[in-house]
């Protein structure tokens, strides 16, 4: 087999094959393993060691146990129902085989009186005697049974001896694929061939064994394989050449010194970074990164003044209405009267929307906010030279290719993210982009108290908000589930907001998953407005809009939450000038976890710090508190355990990047691991 039929092979139908036919491969597709491929890393669990044959006075009820005995008589009973016996013995002593639903002719055929047969199953005992029900395997050629048999995490329908089969005849027919990796690599793990990694994985004695030399290996073709994807990705999109932007740094000078605060460091570094992106003759394609109310926006909207003011449009796109008509309310205020700014959302009318969309077309706006309608294909721009994408963590590495090819070649692309995630994790989900953080908060900004409270000692905190209300600030009271849960002990929102509604009347809203869009939106302008006190709520308010004036929020059954998400709910307080305060509240009886993530959260504000913390507690997995679809789902790499192998594969990948190699001796490899379609006509 040549290199391609190879990986072709491992990529094939599981149809091909032998014993595994329409039923068992919709089995195994339901476990999301579609191919060959995909069967290797389905990895055993433990497994059962059949090398050791025991004689019958030495069996151990309930084990799984060999032995090798000879049948010395039948026993079919001519009931319907009752099961067939053949009694066995060997020189110690005697034990049944008892089978239902098999035939007389099959079980002669499988025992055969007086020969000596080999017998593998889970014993028990019955009347004073050793027993042995439907056998797991019944062999007189004792080799195969005597041997190591791995167990596995199993598909419903599909047998332990089916799938070791299965297993077994696709690491027999593994194919030897031409190496990838350069020599210096593979000294780190002392030479071994993808073909003995993969084999030495599936040896039963090697479970668990992650540090030895071959699970290493696999775990860099891992993370090696998508940082090659995203580096392609990144090469492709520099190489479209675009009109330069001219920016007229003094207008925005004046711009930021008629700020109300002063930009800090960071912001003033990543400014420089999207300016020298802007400037330049290649596309920008760029993540700006930062903590939860470290200014972000501002430096984006910066970016959009000088791209303005170079003769383009710009679009911002926010995941919220009410998102987007914060920022277009802040750009209204920021920038000076000759830049027009427009809004799109589902509440503009149609002959409004009309208007709009015709000024777009022929320039007279300059930049527009809206949500994901604003890139829709009716939706046409005259000069678009810079898309800003706010809180784009339901973009995967596709989409972000596909929204960078939209814009044009014009057209610079600015993601930004409030979710700040430890750096093994960013080169595996960002690595296709360059990147800017912003970790320092701006100084007017008060480091938001952390406090935890019992749940029984709600008392104190209701007496706790009369006094914040008095000075009339508000309160976020945020709950894990909508109604009543009788599976889980959790609090709902709308028991919650019934209780308080009667101690704070005409104060309190509730807002969850299930409310209405448009009513949505009006609870959260009102709640802006400082229309009522309390907002009882889901973990919907987790990303996004502003609320000066609430600088409390409450968190119940804080212990059910992941530290990146609790972080993120208490960025929601803060934004004003008035000190804040979180209060989490939690039962009595802790996990050690759940003690330590509150014990963080109540230490540090940083939320960099916090996340690789979170990482350390829960694995990366669900670091992010929620669903991340450009989140790379490893079979093997762990962002923690692995961190050498992910520094290694950045390293190695910069120096082809440096030296412009030829990537087509990776052509296996990609094709194997990622079997990503925008990378297709690269390799």
């Amino acid at each position: 087999m040549n290199n391609k039929k190879n990986y072709e092979y491992l990529l094939s139908d599981l149809t091909s094959l032998k014993g595994v036919g329409s039923k068992t491969t919709n089995l195994l597709k339901k476990k999301k393993i579609n191919n060959i491929f995909d069967l290797l890393w389905k990895l055993p669990k433990s497994f059962k060691d059949k090398s050791i044959s025991s004689k019958i006075k030495e069996l151990k009820i309930g084990d799984f146990q060999t032995i090798t005995v000879i049948p010395k008589k039948y026993s079919f009973p001519r009931i319907r129902n009752l099961p067939n016996k053949v009694t066995c013995a060997d020189e110690t002593g005697e034990i049944d085989c008892i089978f239902f639903n098999s035939y007389e002719g099959y079980i002669k055929k499988i025992l055969p009186i007086g020969k000596e047969i080999t017998i593998n199953g889970k014993i028990s005992f019955y009347k004073n005697k050793y027993q042995v029900t439907n056998p797991k395997y019944v062999s007189e050629d004792s080799s195969f049974i005597k041997q190591k048999h791995n167990t596995y995490s199993l598909t419903e329908g599909v047998s332990e001896k089916v799938y070791n089969k299965i297993i077994n005849q696709i690491i027999q027919r593994l194919p030897i694929l031409t190496e990838w990796h350069s020599q210096n690599i593979l000294k780190k793990f002392d030479n071994i061939s993808w073909n003995d990694a993969i084999k030495e994985l599936h040896k039963p004695e090697n479970i668990g064994k992650y540090k030895e030399k071959f699970y290493q290996r696999l775990v860099y073709d891992e993370i090696f394989s998508t940082f090659l994807v995203n580096s392609e990705i990144r090469k492709k999109i520099k190489k479209n050449k675009k009109i330069n932007k001219i920016i007229d740094f003094k207008k925005q000078t004046n711009l930021i010194d008629h700020l109300e605060f002063s930009l800090t460091n960071d912001q003033i570094n990543s400014l420089k970074d999207i300016n020298k992106d802007l400037c330049s003759s290649t596309k920008m394609f760029r993540l700006l990164q930062g903590d939860v109310g470290s200014g972000k926006t501002i430096v984006s909207l910066l970016a959009a003044y000088n791209t303005i003011n170079s003769g383009f449009q710009v679009a911002v796109m926010a995941p919220t209405e009410i998102l987007a008509r914060q920022h277009y309310n802040l750009a209204k205020k920021l920038f000076p009267n000759y830049v027009n700014v427009e809004l799109i959302s589902g509440k503009t009318i149609f002959k409004e929307k009309k208007t709009i969309l015709n000024k777009l077309k022929d320039k007279k706006i300059d930049i527009i906010f809206g949500t994901h309608a604003i890139f829709q294909k009716k939706v046409d721009f005259k000069k678009l030279g810079l898309i800003i994408i706010d809180e784009q963590h339901k973009f995967g590495v596709n989409q972000r290719k596909k929204l960078s090819d939209k814009g044009g070649n014009n057209c610079d692309v600015l993601l930004m993210t409030a979710t700040p995630i430890p750096r093994t994790l960013t080169m595996t989900i960002y690595g296709d982009m360059d990147l800017s953080i912003i970790r320092e908060k701006p100084k007017s900004r008060k480091p938001i108290k952390t406090y935890s409270k019992l749940e029984n000692k709600i008392d104190d905190i209701i007496k706790f908000i009369r006094n914040e209300i008095k000075l009339d600030n508000q309160i976020f009271w945020v709950c894990p589930l909508i109604d009543e849960s009788k599976k889980i002990d959790h609090t709902s929102a709308i028991k919650k907001f019934e209780y308080l509604k009667n101690l704070f009347p005409n104060q309190v809203a509730l807002l969850h998953g299930k409310t209405d869009i448009s009513e949505k939106e009006k609870i959260l302008n009102d709640f802006l407005k400082n229309k009522f006190k309390i907002l009882v709520s889901t973990t919907i308010i987790e990303v996004g809009i502003d609320f000066p004036n609430a600088n409390v929020i409450i968190i119940e059954n804080a212990n059910k939450f992941g530290l990146s998400q609790l972080h993120q709910l208490r960025g929601r307080v803060g934004r004003g000038n008035k000190s804040s305060s979180c209060i989490l509240m939690f039962k009595s009886s802790l996990s050690e976890n759940a003690k330590k993530r509150i014990n963080i959260l109540k230490e540090t504000n940083d939320g960099f710090v916090i996340s690789e913390e979170d990482m350390k507690i829960r694995g990366f997995g669900d670091i992010l508190g929620f669903k991340q679809s450009g989140i790379k789902n490893f079979k093997l790499a762990d962002p923690i355990l692995n961190n050498d192998l992910f520094l290694l594969a950045e390293k190695e990948i910069k120096r082809i990047e440096k030296l412009h190699e030829n990537i087509s001796k990776y052509k296996a490899l990609i094709k194997l691991y990622d079997r990503a379609e925008i990378i297709n006509d690269i390799v």
